[in-house]
């Protein structure tokens, strides 16, 4: 073989071999950690990417009310964790916008400056997650993976990656990485009629859980801290509103005029909401420039509406 046709040769099989690598699996690589006090995990071409978030939706919990318990309970847990103390995995269920993503981003803004960081992770990509606690275990930051509305249908991969992280593997849990998770529901996975067909009855009375229901309960069961929120009452969710009006510039002297016109937008909505008393705020606050501004309140009655305490 002439010189000239093995260096062909050579050059083709670099070119095979660039295209080759392109494609392959690549190690997790480590982000500018100092970038950000937040991180995305994405899949790009296949590849995993801690990418940093470089404008974090960051809250104060004093931004947050009448959800003081779960505050409080959310707010001593990961106190414990940014200070080497232990502390637990928590899942945080119960009605949509009531805040529970809200509050995990509020506890970021309080502890970031202690070394607390976030890492936000799909569902779809939980499959990854022992990748990405190997990469984090030698930092000296404390680290929250992030799971918002997590839920899995039947057979879905991630289901049992995040069941071994929580407490299951053979290897021992990261002490810098805790797992936070928000769901509408407490168990994760679908409940169907026919899984109480599995229940058991003892000739003495006594219901034993069948292997499906067991199997369904068992992940949220793995982490050590639920908190529940609960849907606002009507007096709540005016004090929610009232509340991000202020943080909205609104003057006092135009939040009489906001109560009627707030609760007839959560009627429209269906929902009395921490998130549509937001919402109706912003639409509010960006009316309402000045109290001439502000729209007038309705003349018919001060009274609440009839039947708005149902919405």
């Amino acid at each position: 073989m002439s010189s000239a046709s093995l260096e062909s040769l050579l050059l083709r099989a670099e070119g095979l071999l660039s295209r080759l690598e392109a494609v392959l699996p690549q190690p997790l690589a480590a982000p500018d950690w100092q970038a950000s006090v937040a991180f995305r995990y994405r899949k790009r071409a296949g590849r995993g990417l801690l990418e940093p978030v470089r404008h974090v939706g960051l809250i104060r919990l004093a931004d947050l009310r009448e959800v003081d318990g779960q505050k409080e309970r959310l707010l001593r847990n990961t106190e414990q964790f940014v200070a080497g103390r232990s502390a637990n995995n928590v899942l945080l269920t119960g009605a949509r916008g009531t805040g529970k993503s809200s509050l995990i981003r509020a506890c970021l803004h309080e502890f970031a400056p202690q070394g607390l960081r976030l890492i936000e992770v799909d569902k779809a990509d939980l499959v990854d997650l022992p990748d990405l606690v190997e990469l984090v275990a030698g930092r000296p930051e404390r680290f929250i993976v992030y799971c918002d509305d997590l839920s899995f249908d039947e057979g879905e991969p991630g289901y049992k990656a995040l069941k071994s992280i929580l407490d299951g593997s053979v290897a021992a849990a990261t002490p810098n990485v805790l797992i936070y998770a928000t769901s509408n529901r407490r168990h994760l996975l679908p409940e169907y009629m026919r899984d109480n067909l599995s229940y058991k009855h003892t000739e003495d009375g006594e219901v034993h859980p069948g292997e499906v229901v067991e199997e369904k309960i068992s992940l949220s069961e793995r982490f050590g801290l639920w908190i529940s929120f609960y849907p606002f009452s009507q007096q709540e969710y005016l004090a929610i509103v009232e509340q991000w009006l202020r943080n909205l510039g609104v003057p006092e002297e135009a939040l009489p005029a906001a109560r009627q016109a707030s609760l007839v937008w959560a009627l429209e909505r269906g929902s009395r909401s921490g998130r549509v008393a937001y919402q109706f705020a912003k639409d509010f606050a960006g009316r309402a420039v000045s109290p001439a501004a502000a729209p007038a309140a309705p003349a018919v009655s001060a009274e609440v509406p009839e039947g708005l305490d149902h919405v």
